[in-house]
């Protein structure tokens, strides 16, 4: 295929004549209290969050196999019957932008141009509108019966199969002048029930303000006994509703407005509004908002012009047109994120909302850098999570201070999570000038997990104590010191930055995740240099960690951390320690510069490379291996980030991810080789077929971050190819197959995979913008 898509302006707009020849393609549309994703065809879905589903939730592949979608109809007579979801062999437009969508149809047969505009209002409105306009091209009149067709779910996406039927018997539907109104009586859940306070809404009417003729609130109503919704019966036999129960059945927001006569040339619009709300008068106040296109374009606009604002705060004015418009896309990808979650896109169907907690500090690097001043309070806020034991909670809600441990109610622990914090915080500091951060005082997350969330404690009791920022990255970086396994590395725990090596939970180390913390460790005793102070207070279990110890000796290692878990696992006294900041700094950098050399020392090949981990039966993983050579680009970018590597040895990596990790064909560096088999002490990473998600795709986030590590030791050469290579593949969408964006990977084909919500978005723009000394794209 050639290009799918042209840009058309500088504001990131672009069209396509062959989107709906694809039919994974979506496009986002949001604001803060409504979320939804449409395809070309209008598929996709509305939600608010995960019990708060308007439209079916669907994930990838039913994004064209559902029928459950957004449609609209138009009746001639029985031998000219178009919809928008059935239409085949129209001409094709669709013209986009940040975030808004519309698609314009000719079809020839009934003489018609229908232009389908679709998007979410900027501000506090939780609704998406939909104006259809319907032209007539032909020399004659038409006369035609317009029916709006949106199947209304109205509840969790834990229902698509758990009680379906009994769910529909929540259903209580109200008839409005102008469409449906739909609340259900519960929540349906069975460990525990919970009154419903959603009003789901279906509202339309005409340019003029006039309401539909007929509304079919059912889908039983609008499809008819041998029906469905791509083949309704009230529209294939022209039949206004029958009269019947409405009542605790599967909703429809299925509008037939009076029959429109259209002259040669002109038109008629139709406008929906489709949304979500606990405040039922809301749903009136939308209705007078939108009551005619004007208004409707009106808003347009300023959405427009809020989402331009939004990308624009970071700017990268390059001279190459395609790069900055792209670029535009990659900038609002944190504020997608941060909206959707990790759950709330047809391909992020996993979870049940939030955000993770690498996520959390990762999204914060390009507000940081657009606006850092205003980062002051999400930081101090973020570092609620910690834990007293140096863990933290895994998934962030949308309120301030809502912190969960996990998404599925799984305890598990990932351990690179203590590297992140530090880092932001550092690149907030360079930013901002605000060192005195560091001494500001945040609480911490308490609950019955201890123990790194190896045991539960029902009995443990609550602190108000509060310590500073460095004292909580002090905590989560010095408790891993102590946490290593046989090779005296950091223990891999629930997995890494590498989710799919979770099946090493007992023995595996992460070689790769050590040397950040080593390069933390550093880090802290640089930031308290730097801060003159004498004396730091610390909460006084801590003291534990800073009793001297025997860096070599493993098991006296592992228990001095299980004695300091034994100390707070009930929680902590509230008694503070004063500790000299001199001796704490020579301590830290002792640690630190132990880990680096026991890293040099164990763990670089004679072929030229870091090993990066060890297995649950404590083996290398990286090197060669029954005649194969295994290795992974992460453990590499994190010993080159770091500095462990030295610069003889970065040369040496360069030299080696070239030969090994990058695929001529794709032009893109692989996240590993090819291991040929499964490995089930390591993760389930290698189960997937090899060139997909973590088994050796082009990995967006671990690409930008190699070209984050070698622009930061001065290899700039190196680190630009590495990045274009992503843009590169983005960018020939006729092989990438999705709208401009940076998406979490590309696979064997080179299609780009998962759009929109990746935390290599944030790490393009802190590399582009910090990193690189030549923003041009080449």
């Amino acid at each position: 295929m050639k290009k799918l898509w042209r840009f058309t302006d500088k504001l990131g707009s672009f069209e396509s004549n062959a989107a709906d020849k694809i039919s994974s393609l979506y496009l986002p549309l949001a604001n803060e209290h409504i979320m939804s994703s449409i395809t070309p065809d209008l598929g996709g879905d509305i939600k608010s969050g995960q019990d708060s589903f308007l439209l079916e939730p669907v994930s990838r592949i039913g994004l064209s196999s559902s029928k459950c979608s957004r449609n609209f109809w138009v009746y001639i007579d029985k031998n000219k019957i178009w919809s928008i979801k059935t239409a085949k062999g129209d001409k094709f437009k669709l013209e986009a932008g940040l975030l808004w969508q519309k698609v314009t149809r000719e079809t020839k047969a009934l003489g018609l141009r229908v232009e389908t505009l679709n998007f979410v209002p900027s501000g506090d409105l939780p609704v998406e509108l939909m104006q259809v306009r319907l032209t007539n091209i032909s020399r004659k009149k038409i006369k035609l019966i317009p029916t709006a067709a949106i199947p209304i779910y109205a509840r969790s996406a834990d229902n698509i199969r758990d009680h379906r039927h009994v769910t529909s018997l929540l259903q209580r539907i109200t008839l409005d002048r102008f469409g449906v109104i739909v609340k259900p009586t519960l929540t349906f859940n069975e460990n525990g029930h919970k009154p419903n306070k959603d009003n789901y809404f279906v509202l339309g009417w005409d340019e003029a303000g006039r309401p539909p003729r007929y509304i079919y609130p059912t889908q039983e109503m609008f499809c008819g006994e041998g029906g469905n919704l791509e083949a309704p019966e009230s529209i294939l036999e022209n039949l206004p509703p029958r009269e019947g129960n409405i009542q605790g059945k599967e909703s429809m927001g299925a509008l037939r407005f009076s029959e429109v006569t259209l002259a040669p040339g002109k038109s008629r619009s139709f406008i929906i509004a489709m949304g979500i709300t606990q405040d039922a008068k809301q749903i009136g106040r939308i209705r007078n908002k939108f009551k005619n296109p004007a208004q409707v374009e009106i808003s347009l606009e300023l959405t427009k012009k809020h989402w331009f604002d939004l990308s624009n705060q970071i700017s990268s004015s390059t001279g190459g047109t395609d790069f900055d418009n792209w670029f535009k896309w990659v900038s609002i990808q944190p504020v997608l994120r941060r909206i959707f979650g990790c759950s709330f896109l047809p391909d992020f169907d996993y979870g049940r909302g939030g955000r993770g907690w690498r996520d959390l500090w990762q999204d914060c690097l390009g507000l940081i850098l657009s606006q850092p001043r205003k980062v002051r309070r999400i930081l101090l806020n973020n570092f609620s999570g910690v834990r007293f034991d140096g863990s933290n909670a895994t998934i962030i809600g949308k309120k301030s201070g809502e912190f969960i441990a996990d998404r599925n109610d799984i305890a598990r622990v990932w351990m690179d999570h203590g590297v992140w914090p530090l880092l932001t915080t550092e690149l907030y500091m360079d930013r901002s000038g605000d060192k005195n951060i560091l001494f500001q005082k945040a609480g911490y997350f308490q609950d019955a997990h201890i123990w790194r969330s190896s045991k539960i404690n029902r009995n443990f009791r609550r602190s108000n104590y509060k310590g500073t920022v460095f004292e909580h990255l002090l905590l989560e970086n010095l408790a891993q010191f102590f946490n290593v396994g046989a090779h005296n590395h950091i223990r891999l725990e629930g997995a890494d930055w590498n989710d799919g090596l979770d099946m090493a939970k007992e023995a595996g180390e992460s070689v790769a995740f050590s040397c950040m913390y080593a390069s933390n460790l550093k880090k802290l005793a640089q930031f308290l240099q730097g801060s003159g102070r004498r004396k730091l207070d610390l909460f006084a279990e801590i003291k534990t960690l800073l009793n001297p110890c025997g860096y070599d000796n493993i098991g006296a290692k592992q228990r001095r951390l299980k004695e300091f878990f034994a100390k707070v696992q009930d929680g902590i006294s509230g008694k503070v320690i004063s500790v000299d900041c001199a001796w704490l700094i020579k301590d830290l950098e002792s640690k630190a510069d132990w880990m680096m050399r026991n890293i040099r020392r164990r763990e670089w090949s004679s072929e030229g490379f870091f090993n990066g981990y060890y297995d649950n039966k404590k083996k290398r993983v990286e090197g060669r291996a029954r005649g194969r050579l295994n290795l992974m680009l992460a453990s590499q970018v994190f010993a080159i980030m770091s500095g462990v590597a030295e610069d003889r040895q970065v040369k040496k990596i360069i030299a080696n991810v070239d030969k090994y990790l990058f695929d001529k064909k794709l032009k893109g560096y692989r996240l590993n080789t090819d291991f040929a088999s499964l490995q089930p002490d390591l993760g389930r990473a290698f189960s997937f077929v090899y060139g997909e998600k973590e088994n050796g795709s082009v990995f967006s986030h671990m690409v930008v971050m190699y070209a984050y590590a070698l622009f930061s030791r001065g290899f700039h050469k190196e680190g630009r190819k590495a990045l274009n290579s992503l843009y590169d593949l983005a960018i020939d969408s006729g092989k990438s197959k999705i709208y401009p964006c940076l998406p979490e990977y590309f696979n064997n084909e080179g299609q780009g995979m998962y759009p929109y919500l990746t935390g290599s978005a944030s790490w393009f723009v802190l590399t582009l913008l910090t990193q690189s000394p030549d923003l041009s794209p080449h």
